[in-house]
């Protein structure tokens, strides 16, 4: 039997596999000949600049370096406090099985940590230890079955109202980020000795044929002086950036990522009062139009032998994301040279230990890594403490399957004494961005066959005890019969429940073979 059957396009984003892998990145760095030897390492830290991502067959090409800054102890008459800024190249190789040239990557860099060895005074080993996730997507297209001609009016279907986000495409591009940032009037500066930089309150914006992408920079600073004071400043900086994206309407629904390519610090030639920075950022939009479908997921004929052509698809709802402002104050009683030394600089690291998915809820547990450097006695040291701390989201956006990405910046940290205690005052800025993933039985294709049967016109009624996971329309689909029947029979609502032993009555067509 001919079947005139109603398609429609969709065309899918779906994310294929994903792999979190431990990096490490290792390299020597040689002391500038106009600076001290190094006697011993305080703090290293750095910033993650990618450079170019490539998706191949079977792996996953990423090049980039590690903008880094070793604060150290001078081997000199002062024992003064010196900074070494090295980058750290690397090109990795990381096998992802699943992908394919022509896919697309999504990724996010996170530095654990730095090991620094002296190899002697004016040699040091570096290793940096940095958390990868990639997550590889495939875009295809695909047709569904949306309608089906049935004028014998034997065929039963099985439909589902569904809003879709079908892929519109995807662009990449670049902006420039330039400014000066000015400190306090009494601080000369010597050197920079730190740099962190983060993007939040990402917006986009639709307009002729383009995605404006509007974003917050959240730049932090730490510096020393030429009277060796150690200070810090932080700046909010917008940014503006745009992407072609061709056929996009203002109903378009955008779905934005950027990251940091290459950066530069350096002093004003002019004024050792301002910092000039000099950024290049890599932008990535995809663009989804919503199709509302009214989907067929299955069907039967009570007299015709149906084969289907099934896709199980995984489709993505619309990100959400959420922000908050975090405010840390906490008395610390230990080490005891907070109380007595004097704090030459602090650094606060924010680390999740724990993210708890719920239905209404994102629950976070970790803690705050404080680092000081404490000049106590004429003897600089380091000191590490952990602050736990806990945080929630609240909405009814949440659910147990939704994926959780999630960044925090720190943007402001300092010790203050209160009453004779030092305590801590930090403000942290969390963000999250949730995606839903819902997977779907779609129907690609499907045609009729006439069931041979010489039984199949005799009109029968059986018992049927419901067994586990029945519903009734697997029931009738088994037995060839229909729900709106099997109801009106047993006296029972089309989508009402049933449950295990339930005894049912099902008219029927009778088939020679019956299986469920």
């Amino acid at each position: 039997m001919a079947l005139e059957i109603a398609k429609d396009k969709i065309s899918l984003n779906q994310m294929i596999e994903q792999k979190i892998e431990v990096v490490t990145i290792d390299g020597d760095v040689i002391v500038n000949d106009v600076k001290p030897d190094v006697l011993k390492v305080l703090e290293t830290n750095g910033i993650v600049c990618i450079y170019k991502q490539e998706v191949l067959n079977g792996k996953v090409k990423v090049e980039g370096s590690i903008n880094t800054y070793v604060i150290y102890l001078a081997d000199d008459e002062e024992k003064s406090i010196r900074t070494i800024n090295t980058n750290l190249d690397f090109a990795e190789i990381i096998d992802i099985k699943n992908c394919k040239e022509g896919m697309t990557l999504e990724s996010n860099y996170d530095l654990k940590g730095f090991e620094t060895k002296i190899v002697n005074g004016r040699k040091l080993h570096i290793k940096a230890i940095m958390d990868v996730d990639l997550k590889v997507f495939k875009n295809e297209e695909l047709e569904v079955v949306v309608g089906i001609e049935n004028s014998e009016n034997d065929i039963e279907v099985k439909k589902h109202e569904k809003s879709i986000l079908s892929l519109m495409g995807e662009n990449t591009g670049k902006t420039t980020l330039k400014d000066t940032i000015k400190i306090n009037e009494n601080d000369e500066i010597a050197e920079i000795m730190k740099v962190s930089l983060s993007f939040s309150n990402t917006q986009t914006k639709i307009s002729y044929n383009k995605v404006i992408i509007k974003s917050d920079v959240n730049l932090n600073v730490m510096y020393q002086t030429v009277d060796n004071r150690i200070n810090e400043v932080f700046s909010k900086i917008p940014l503006m950036g745009f992407i072609d994206m061709p056929n996009i309407t203002e109903n378009s629904k955008c779905i934005s990522k950027l990251s940091l390519k290459n950066l530069i610090l350096r002093l004003d030639d002019q004024n050792n009062y301002t910092v000039y920075i000099e950024a290049d950022v890599n932008l990535y939009c995809k663009v989804f139009e919503e199709k509302d479908l009214n989907i067929i997921e299955d069907a039967y004929s009570v007299s015709k032998n149906i084969e289907l052509k099934k896709a199980s698809i995984n489709i993505t709802g619309d990100e959400v994301v959420f922000n908050d402002i975090i405010e840390i104050r906490e008395r610390l009683v230990d080490p005891p040279e907070l109380m007595y030394g004097r704090v030459l600089s602090i650094n606060v690291i924010p680390k999740i230990e724990s993210t708890k998915v719920n239905t209404g809820s994102i629950k976070y547990s970790g803690n705050l890594d404080l680092e000081f450097i404490i000049d106590s006695d004429n003897s600089i040291n380091v000191f590490n403490k952990k602050v736990p701390f806990e945080y929630e989201f609240l909405s009814d956006e949440i659910t147990r399957k939704s994926n959780v990405e999630t960044s925090i910046n720190v943007l402001m940290q300092k010790i203050e004494i209160l009453d004779e205690a030092p305590v801590l005052s930090a403000q942290l800025e969390i963000n999250a961005i949730l995606k839903n993933y819902e997977k779907l039985e779609l129907i690609e294709d499907l045609s009729a066959k006439e069931n041979n049967n010489e039984d199949k016109n005799i009109y029968s009624m059986i018992i049927y005890f419901v067994k586990p996971g029945d519903t009734l329309w697997n029931i009738a689909k088994a037995f060839k019969s229909k729900v709106p029947d099997i109801a009106r029979v047993n006296g029972i609502e089309e989508n009402g429940l049933i449950y295990p032993g339930q005894q049912l009555y099902i008219p029927k067509f009778i088939n020679k073979k019956i299986t469920i």
